[in-house]
């Protein structure tokens, strides 16, 4: 049974994490068009939500049994951890404005770093010597797969910052998802969370897009942040039956759901190896769709992040001991 559910956790994962990879692709495409970020995000999660809104109401009606509903604690909780949620999507989006889907990922995939320095000020303990060799590892790949070393390259600092921003905000958004709540349906935890990344969605959308349409004030002060303002118009509705459905399925509803009930069964170890499988997906579905180029090199640089992931999250000797004793 353990070895089927295990199997199972593999399958969730990997599917959501292919999907996933291919979200950065649809989002390009649906700037080439003219849509805005905070078109692309608020139809993302205003359908996303409608979605799993539906969902949990198809689940409870057709539950044999009644489902736990959250406190107001966990209510506040998984809400403020849903802003990392919308934070993700967010900086994400803006980062491909600025640079390629391939390097926007690689980028993001700066989490798996972010994440051992994160541990280490939590639990105040120095990491060990795998994790220091991955870390280099994960950096080292990370030169190679955005071509750094191609001096003819000219890499975006915005994009970067802001790929940076994603990465630290996804490494927020797994350590309070995997400790938040976890007793609840997936279905309504999913939603709750997505109802509090739609604060910070709805939020950047009234800053960025309409707010500075109908506010001197408020243009003028987002004018410091930047001069472009052919983003301040009237909001776009047909971005819901273009790009919506799409961006809401593979980023708000399909991936969330399975990842909850992947994880579980795999173990957070296997399930972040196998949900490395989002960075070639989407340098793939960039190259193919989008037609990016992308050399040799940058996939030596992919392979070795993924193969730092790994290695990071591969049992220790005295894990094994322990598994092999329970199992006994």
């Amino acid at each position: 049974m353990k070895k089927k559910n295990i199997l199972k956790g593999v399958l969730f994962v990997g599917i959501g994490a292919s999907i996933y990879g291919m979200l950065a692709t649809f989002v390009k495409m649906a700037y080439h068009d003219g849509f805005t970020t905070s078109e692309v995000t608020t139809s993302q999660f205003v359908l996303g939500l409608l979605g799993l809104l539906i969902l949990n109401a198809v689940q409870t009606v057709t539950s044999k049994q009644k489902l736990p509903l959250p406190s107001s604690k966990e209510v506040r909780m998984l809400m403020l951890a849903g802003t990392s949620l919308g934070g993700t999507s967010l900086f994400y989006y803006i980062a491909v404005q600025y640079i390629n889907v391939s390097i926007a990922i690689v980028l993001l995939m700066q989490s798996v770093w972010f994440s051992v320095v994160v541990e280490s000020i939590l639990t105040r303990k120095l990491p060990n010597a795998r994790k220091v060799i991955s870390v280099v590892i994960v950096l080292l790949g990370t030169v190679l797969a955005t071509n750094l070393i191609n001096m003819e390259i000219e890499l975006d600092w915005h994009g970067v910052f802001w790929g940076l921003m994603a990465a630290a905000s996804y490494t927020l958004t797994m350590f309070t998802s995997n400790t938040i709540a976890t007793h609840l349906p997936v279905f309504r935890k999913s939603m709750v969370m997505l109802a509090g990344g739609s604060v910070v969605v709805f939020t950047f959308l009234f800053f960025a897009q309409i707010g500075p349409m109908h506010f001197e004030g408020l243009k003028s002060i987002y004018l410091n942040f930047t001069e472009n303002t052919e983003h301040i118009h009237p909001f776009n509705y047909s971005i819901f039956w273009t790009y919506g459905a799409v961006l809401a399925l593979f980023g708000t509803i399909i991936p969330p759901v399975l990842f909850n009930i992947g994880f579980p069964n795999a173990g957070l170890g296997l399930g972040s190896i196998v949900s490395s499988l989002e960075l070639p997906v989407s340098v793939t579905m960039a190259f193919v769709l989008l037609g990016e180029q992308v050399f040799l090199i940058q996939w030596v640089g992919i392979v070795l992040i993924l193969f730092a992931i790994v290695l990071m999250n591969l049992p220790s000797k005295k894990e094994k001991e322990i598994s092999m004793a329970e199992l006994s």
